[in-house]
């Protein structure tokens, strides 16, 4: 008896993304063409899966390692993000719940970013990284009481270093005086996430072999996993399924993932006189009180500023020109409410991504089925989470130890979701909710 999964929905990223339109032109490794055979197959390249092959290929040097990607590496969700390594609990909307498990989190964070950073170094990775830390602001009186508050009561209890920003001084740093306090701390990395995610896929080690613009329509799971491709097949005994909110499309976390797209625009590069009516320091990165009714923001290391702000329910993983429009208007009302020192300033950039989020903040990992392990959903924290949950499953399915698993497994996983009828209405619903009550913090 066959088990065989047909994939509806196929990931169908465009070229809007400004992270990789402001880099180098890269020419995508070659589409797989026949039938071909490993050791291990890993599904999806995006943070987990380049950090599930790499820790494959070192854990089994004498196996032969397949990473299929559908489209291409830092096109995907993973090079589309704001450029966060985040290495301590960050509330996601209005919950505190990731601050549950706080000395986990963070030992799982700082793993994932020692894991980066030394490929970064090792390869020379070219994508602006830089340990700067980051700031957590308020726009209002009320976020700094109900949000920061309670996070640096957190920091002090877990000994985390952090330090207190009024406005005065906050926008000596920043340059807006738009938000009344922040809590900035230290460990939090910035980089081009597109950057990063091709230097990653363009040093992979070489028992690992990555195959772009590959989409797989069909899997089989009967004595080992056959993935079908347009002009092609994979066969491997072994599988590890890192493709984020599309892992539904394989038969796991059925009814379990909320696929939710964000938008986010880069400006052109500030002039001279408008870096010196901006002020502040160069090379910072901003997440809001609320993550859903704030605006996450960045000044890079070019000068270009990005605005990261627009939240929906998007099942089919698909976004029109018109809704990309209609997020780009409203990053430029924004902009102007944040910045009117810089009045001219325009946007090149314009884009969108999917992040996968789950009921109760869990991510989907572990072993599926006796050949088939997971590391998916990361609830918008994708760099570190995405990066750790792929560790972990090589070394799961390896059976290697490491303390990190149980860590790992400590955070749950996903709840199941009420019927994709009313998730239609209640997603929407809760955003449009999140963003009226937290209106205090647009």
């Amino acid at each position: 008896m066959t088990d065989t999964t047909t994939v509806n929905i196929l990931p169908r990223d465009d070229n809007t993304n400004g992270w990789s339109r402001i880099l180098p032109s890269r020419t995508p490794k070659r589409s797989l063409q026949g039938d071909v055979r490993a050791d291990w197959v890993v599904l999806g390249a995006g943070w987990a899966g380049l950090a599930a092959a790499r820790r494959l290929a070192e854990n089994r040097p004498d196996d032969s390692i397949i990473l299929v990607e559908a489209g291409e590496v830092g096109e995907n969700a993973s090079g589309r993000n704001s450029g966060f390594a985040i290495d301590l609990p960050h509330n996601v909307g209005s919950s505190l719940e990731e601050l549950e498990g706080s000395y986990r989190f963070i030992a799982l964070a700082r793993a994932a970013i020692e894991h980066l950073e030394a490929s970064v170094n090792k390869f020379g990775v070219d994508c602006n990284w830089s340990r700067r830390g980051k700031y957590h602001s308020s726009h209002s009186a009320r976020g700094k009481t109900e949000i920061l508050e309670p996070f640096a009561r957190e920091l002090e209890a877990l000994g985390e270093p952090f330090r207190w920003l009024d406005v005065n001084k906050l926008q000596a740093e920043i340059g807006t005086p738009y938000y009344h306090a922040a809590v900035y701390t230290p460990g939090c990395v910035l980089m081009n996430p597109a950057a990063l995610c091709r230097g990653l896929g363009d040093n992979l080690p070489e028992n690992v072999t990555l195959y772009e613009n590959t989409p797989v329509t069909r899997m089989e799971k009967t004595n080992g996993i056959t993935l079908t491709t347009p002009d092609g097949s994979i066969y491997a005994p072994r599988m590890i399924l890192s493709t984020n909110g599309f892992a539904e499309q394989f038969g796991f976390f059925a009814n379990k993932l909320i696929p939710i797209a964000a938008h986010a625009s880069l400006t052109r590069p500030l002039t001279p006189d408008e870096r010196q009516a901006l002020g502040g320091e160069d090379d910072w990165g901003l997440t809001p009180a609320n993550a859903i009714a704030g605006v996450t923001m960045r000044f890079t290391q070019d000068h270009r500023l990005l605005i990261r702000h627009g939240f929906q329910y998007k099942p089919g993983f698909r976004i029109s020109d018109t809704e990309r429009a209609r997020a780009r208007e409203h990053h430029k009302v924004c902009f102007r409410d944040r910045f009117p020192m810089l009045p001219d300033v325009t946007f090149d950039h314009t884009w969108s991504g999917f992040v996968c989020m789950s009921r109760n903040s869990s991510p989907g990992f572990g072993k599926m089925a006796p050949n088939v392990w997971a590391s998916v959903c990361q609830n918008a924290v994708g760099v570190t989470k995405g990066t750790i949950g792929g560790l972990l499953a090589a070394d799961m399915a390896c059976e290697r130890e490491n303390e990190l698993i149980g860590f790992m497994e400590s955070l749950g996983e996903p709840d199941p979701l009420p019927h994709k009828a009313l998730l239609k209405l209640g997603v929407p619903a809760r955003i449009t909710w999140d963003i009226f009550a937290n209106r205090h913090e647009k």
